[in-house]
C-alpha cells in the first residue's frame, strides 16, 4: 500500500487550508498513494479561536475535503474542529474516501507543558479504526501518543496500522520525545505507524503563535519493530511511502507481545 504524509503548515484561514489539502492531495494521488495523512488542527492552527469554525463532520469545510477526496479517489485523514460540549469544541480526525468515511475524537487532552487543552475542547471517548482496500488502520492525536493503551487497543481491534496526527508543541528534548514515542508505539502494537505533524513555523520564517502547539515537523512512518521507513525536518513536505501490512501477522508471530500481554 502506498501511503503519502503531508506536512503542512496551516494557518488562521479555513479556507486557505483547504487549499494546502487541495495541493497536497493532488500530489499524493498523482504519486500513486491511496491514502494521504495531514496533521492535527489541518482546519485552523491552534493560538486561534477554534469554536467559530467548529463544524460538524457533514458540515461546509468537511463537505469540500470529501469532495477532494471523491475527485481525486484518494482517501484523506486530516485534523479538524467539531462542536463539543459546554462551549467546547472536540479535535477530531476526519476520515473520508471511496467507500470510506470515519471520524475520531481525540481522548487525551493535551493538559501539559503550561498548555491546557481541556479548557477548549471536549475530549472523545472511544478508539476508532477504519478498513481501507483490506487494511484496518487506527486512529490517534498528538497527546495521544504519550498513552500505549490506545496503540494495543486499535491493536487488538485488527490494527495493523496507527495513524497518529499531531501539532507537536515545541520545547527543549519535545523532538527527541517525539521521535522515542512513535517508534515505542509501533513496537508495543507492532503496528506501522504513520505519524503525521504540523510543519515547524519557524521553518519558513514564521514564529509560533506563543504557547500554542504549532508544530515541529519530524512526521514519520515507523515499521513494527521501529524502524523508522521515512523521517523529515521541520520544513513543509510530502513524503510518499510504500508499507507492506502483510508483514505485521510475521512480526506478531516472533515478537507476540500482544498476546503475550497481562493485566494487572
Amino acid at each position: 500500500m502506498r501511503i503519502a504524509v503531508a506536512q503542512i503548515i496551516s494557518g488562521a484561514d479555513t479556507a486557505a487550508n483547504l487549499e494546502l489539502v487541495w495541493d497536497y492531495a493532488a500530489q499524493a494521488k498523482n504519486a500513486g498513494a491511496q491514502l494521504v495523512v495531514f496533521p492535527e488542527a489541518t482546519m485552523r492552527a491552534f493560538g486561534h479561536s477554534l469554536k467559530d469554525i467548529a463544524e460538524p463532520v457533514d458540515g461546509p469545510w468537511a463537505s469540500e475535503v470529501r469532495r477532494m477526496a471523491r475527485e481525486l479517489e484518494i482517501t484523506v485523514v486530516a485534523g479538524m474542529f467539531t462542536p463539543g460540549r459546554d462551549g467546547r469544541v472536540r479535535n477530531t480526525l476526519l476520515v473520508t474516501g471511496p467507500r470510506v468515511e470515519a471520524s475520531y475524537d481525540k481522548v487525551h487532552l493535551f493538559d501539559a507543558f503550561g498548555f491546557t487543552e481541556s479548557k477548549t475542547v471536549d475530549a472523545g471517548e472511544a478508539p476508532v479504526t477504519f478498513e481501507l482496500d483490506g487494511t484496518v488502520f487506527g486512529l490517534a492525536t498528538c497527546y495521544d501518543v504519550r498513552f500505549p493503551g490506545l496503540f494495543t487497543a486499535n491493536a487488538n481491534a485488527g490494527a495493523q496500522v496507527n495513524i497518529v496526527c499531531a501539532s507537536w508543541g515545541a520545547g527543549p528534548g519535545k523532538a527527541e520525545q517525539w521521535d522515542l514515542l512513535v517508534r515505542a508505539r509501533a513496537l508495543d502494537s507492532t503496528t506501522f505507524v504513520v505519524a503525521c505533524g504540523q510543519g515547524d513555523p519557524e521553518a519558513i520564517g514564521a514564529g509560533p503563535a506563543g504557547t500554542a502547539p504549532t508544530g515541529i515537523g519530524h512526521s514519520a512512518v515507523v515499521t513494527p519493530l521501529g524502524k523508522p521507513v521515512v523521517a523529515l525536518g521541520g520544513k513543509p513536505e510530502l513524503a510518499v511511502v510504500d508499507i507492506d501490512p502483510s508483514t505485521v501477522d510475521d512480526v506478531r508471530a516472533a515478537l507476540p507481545v500482544l498476546a503475550n500481554a497481562r493485566t494487572f
